[in-house]
């Protein structure tokens, strides 16, 4: 067990000893699939300037504009149209919008291409809470809140596969409930794992730790936790056991793309702190697996429903080129991809809801907030492959299948089964979504990953997730029918040290004359709760100032 988890450490930057990506060993036998979701092209012309710009006097007009249609920009067209202001327009780059919580589907099953999950939110998510009460999710009772249980996550909730140390297959391994389990473990791992609970106890109760960030109090103490990395933190707290330090990795990678040698001490504390904090397996006062709220489609359920009934407010396949302020109204020019030609569009209030690297591309005269920060942010590769199943897989010895499912030593995330939500009776075809984020440990790592995402073709990709689960699913290629893999170069922004903190992006939160910027970025991580807190607060800011000028106008 500790040589597996061990092994996780330095799996970041592994990729290129698989043998397929090698070109070293011949590929299983062929799967049909491919890569599907964002154009990479649109985006690529838009980086190299190749689209063409809109004749000046052919302008459209609408109030405000939302530039980018992920969670922060449909919450940001919800908020504009409770205010009462339907005159927006809503681009967004792809052919769908949802961002990194758009959907696929698979031999008739839902599937998501991105973000999987939702967990419970807490007392300072005040705005997601209210739109789960609206969609029917959450409900009060007796003055406090209840989930539908169609909409949490049905147990078992989550596993991790520990291939066997002994090389046959007699005992080639099995699965253990939880993601740190606990088997041979020694006395001092109990005694790290106990005094991290602790330590996280402590800092929850004298630093301000809250999801959305943005509603945490910024002090010293967080500072200098931001500072520094979170490996580096825990080295000189004295964390040297391989199996929490693993389990810590896991952690990191899976909310911020990146391993705990890359993102901050701040970060890697947040993760527990901002929720229900760190509780040592076997301990009395250990919690289960925190709820969550989850659907075949992963959060796509939730964005769909934030874009129905915006009809053709949302213009999808628009490609933003530029975005040009004035004194009294903002020029935007638009690469409409569907009808392969140039608009422009001006509006009175621009909400920028795109990763604020894409938003220094596109604005002319930056504000001088955007262009302290933006080169100095990182952006965290992610890889997302669907696996269409047209029976249930073998199970290896442990606890049953369960939602989330991850093999020990292997440098992806694991998978989450499609269909586990389902109320089926008896396992059947599914679809599983596997996980791999390529941040690795270094912005050095990060970047060679991103090239090799890119450059790499899909049946290697393909071939290496398939031996990322042959060891806990030896017959997983009798019963695959298809493999579609969605790759993301800037995937989510890396909490890299020094960001959480950093002037320049906090005052990238205030309205910047007629622009507003709104995007989980301005948070230094991205998880729903930023995103859709970040786009909510913008338009009600720009629901205000609209307001304002109506009386201004009125007045004169």
């Amino acid at each position: 067990m500790s040589g597996a988890r061990r092994a996780l450490l330095a799996a970041g930057g592994a990729l290129a000893t698989w043998p397929w990506l090698a070109g070293c060993a011949p590929a299983p036998a062929e799967v049909a699939g491919g890569w599907v979701g964002a154009d990479a092209e649109r985006g690529h012309a838009l980086r190299d300037g190749r689209l063409p710009r809109a004749d000046a006097g052919s302008a459209r007009r609408c109030s405000v504009a939302i530039v980018g249609a992920g969670v922060a920009g449909l919450a940001a067209a919800r908020a504009l149209r409770r205010a009462g202001i339907d005159d927006l327009r809503l681009f967004e780059l792809e052919d769908a919008a949802g961002g990194n919580a758009r959907s696929h589907a698979m031999g008739g099953m839902r599937c998501p291409l991105g973000a999987h999950y939702l967990p419970l939110p807490g007392p300072e998510a005040r705005e997601v809470a209210e739109l789960l009460h609206e969609l029917g999710v959450a409900r009060s009772e007796a003055g406090r809140t209840v989930y539908d249980e169609h909409h949490l996550c049905h147990a078992p909730q989550e596993r991790v596969f520990v291939p066997s140390v002994q090389a046959d297959a007699t005992a080639p391994g099995r699965w253990h409930e939880g993601l740190l389990p606990l088997d041979g473990a020694g006395a001092g791992t109990l005694a790290q794992l106990r005094r991290f609970a602790a330590e996280v106890a402590a800092l929850q109760r004298t630093l301000s730790f809250a999801m959305p960030t943005l509603r945490s109090r910024w002090s010293a103490g967080l500072a200098a936790l931001d500072a520094q990395s979170f490996a580096a933190w825990l080295n000189a707290q004295g964390y040297d056991d391989a199996r929490l330090l693993a389990y810590l990795d896991y952690c990191c990678r899976d909310d911020y793309g990146a391993g705990l040698g890359l993102v901050s001490a701040w970060a890697g504390i947040h993760y527990f702190a901002s929720r229900h904090g760190f509780h040592a397996p076997g301990d009395d006062d250990a919690e289960p697996a925190d709820a969550v709220l989850t659907w075949p489609e992963g959060n796509a359920w939730l964005t769909e429903r934030l874009a129905l009934g915006l009809d053709d407010r949302l213009q999808t396949a628009a490609v933003l080129t530029r975005i040009t302020p004035s004194r009294h109204e903002v020029s935007l020019e638009v690469w409409n991809a569907r009808a392969a030609r140039p608009e422009r569009w001006v509006a009175r209030q621009v909400v920028v809801c795109v990763p604020l690297f894409v938003a220094a591309r596109l604005i002319d005269a930056l504000p001088a907030a955007l262009a302290d920060v933006a080169p100095r942010l990182a952006y965290a590769p992610w890889l997302v492959s669907n696996l269409q199943l047209h029976a249930p897989l073998l199970d290896r010895p442990g606890p049953p299948p369960a939602w989330d499912n991850v093999i020990a030593g292997s440098p992806a995330l694991g998978y989450v089964d499609a269909m586990h939500q389902s109320l089926r009776p008896v396992p059947g075809p599914t679809v599983l979504t596997h996980y791999w984020a390529l941040g690795g440990q270094s912005l050095a790592e990060l970047k060679a990953q991103r090239a090799r995402l890119l450059e790499a073709p899909w049946t290697a990709w393909r071939d290496a997730v398939l031996a990322d689960l042959l060891p806990a699913h030896p017959d997983l290629p009798q019963r695959l029918a298809r493999v579609d893999s969605m790759r993301y170069g800037h995937a989510m922004i890396v909490p890299t040290p020094g960001l959480r903190g950093d002037a320049a992006l906090a005052a990238l939160g205030t309205a910047q004359d007629r622009l507003h910027f709104a995007h989980a970025d301005l948070s230094a991580g991205s998880v729903f709760e930023e995103a859709y807190t970040r786009g909510t607060l913008a338009a009600q800011t720009v629901a205000r100032t609209l307001g304002g000028d109506q009386t201004s106008r009125r007045s004169t």
